[in-house]
């Protein structure tokens, strides 16, 4: 890490913005004049092209402008144009945690220091384990997790095949139930279900499952109607968690307000950065409402959660991901 001067950070300016694609993850680098580079991921993974897109005309604005103000660019980026959207939030975010990585390196501090300090001195985290997975390989897994000391899991129990609904019940019931006698009542089960189930079928199927007193149960159904997620979450006898695709503090508001989640689920990498996320656990913590930051897309986005998890009051556990690709080779898209 370069050695920069105290005295001088006012006088840094950004002189370069790099977006870079790597297999499917995107990555932008926020280059100063004094030689302190920042890194930053997009979480909107289905559409790099477009967020690509978006930091280079981010960029263009960026260039000769002090690195250490990120409320003031957050505001300018997000407002600059008519249009709001994922690629936009993957865009802003991707650029809002490299200038927190520049802050960090300049004030030579951990990014969770210069929010206000730590809250814990531990992240708890839950193991993502992702397949299609019968009752005894699901078994399988949850105890190796719970053997190797995670406290808690998540995994999908719907199959992929299609089902008549008591069936399906039937069946995620099973995936439940083995889940539950594995790890037994010192693991918590956070059951997701991928947005995969309309809200007739989402109530009678997290019904069943009850039984085994998962933390919560994770977008049943398509995230587009808040009044829906409302109107399910308030029959529902298991709290629901939501909001990996939502990307403001409005839409997390009106999430709260109308009573449609108790877990929020901003994902840093496409909900504004740590700026905003910051915001989106301050909102959240006025509804008694725990967050429980969404990511499974590697390290940078890893280390952007666990900042935000170590500074705010209302965290629960942090999702983590041991998936991995091949490695590829850098392919810089775009310099400015």
């Amino acid at each position: 890490m370069p050695v920069v001067s105290h005295t001088s950070p006012k006088s840094m300016k950004i002189e370069q913005v790099r977006s870079r694609l790597m297999g499917g993850a995107h990555f932008v680098e926020v280059v100063t004049d004094h030689g302190v580079v920042g890194t930053g991921q997009s979480a909107c993974w289905a559409y790099p092209g477009a967020v690509d897109a978006i930091v280079q005309t981010f960029g263009r604005y960026l260039v000769g402008q002090d690195p250490g103000r990120i409320e003031h660019h957050w505001q300018h980026l997000h407002r600059m144009g008519p249009f709001r959207g994922s690629a936009l939030g993957g865009a802003l975010s991707a650029i809002d945690i490299a200038l927190w990585d520049i802050k960090g390196q300049v004030h030579q501090a951990p990014i969770w220091d210069l929010l206000g300090g730590n809250c814990r001195e531990r992240i708890r985290l839950h193991l993502l384990i992702l397949g299609d997975f019968g009752p005894e390989e699901i078994s399988k897994r949850a105890l190796a997790a719970a053997d190797e000391g995670y406290t808690a899991i998540k995994f999908d129990p719907i199959p992929a095949q299609e089902m008549a609904l008591d069936r399906l019940s039937r069946e995620v019931t099973a995936r439940v139930a083995a889940a539950r006698e594995a790890v037994g009542s010192d693991v918590d089960i956070i059951l997701e279900y991928h947005r995969r189930l309309t809200p007739l079928q989402a109530l009678p199927l997290i019904q069943a499952v009850s039984q085994f007193n998962p933390l919560f149960v994770e977008d049943p159904i398509q995230v587009d109607s808040i009044l829906s997620q409302a109107d399910l979450a308030r029959r529902l006898p298991i709290p629901m968690g939501n909001g990996e695709r939502l990307n403001t503090i409005w839409e997390f508001r009106e999430l709260l307000a109308s009573g449609g989640t108790q877990f929020v689920r901003p994902d840093p990498g496409l909900a504004g950065g740590i700026t905003h996320c910051r915001k989106i656990a301050a909102i959240a913590e006025s509804y008694h409402a725990a967050v429980v930051a969404h990511n499974f897309l590697g390290p940078v986005l890893t280390a952007a959660c666990v900042h935000l998890d170590a500074s705010i009051p209302n965290f629960v556990t942090q999702e983590y991901s041991t998936i991995t690709r091949a490695p590829q080779q850098w392919q810089p898209t775009g310099a400015l």
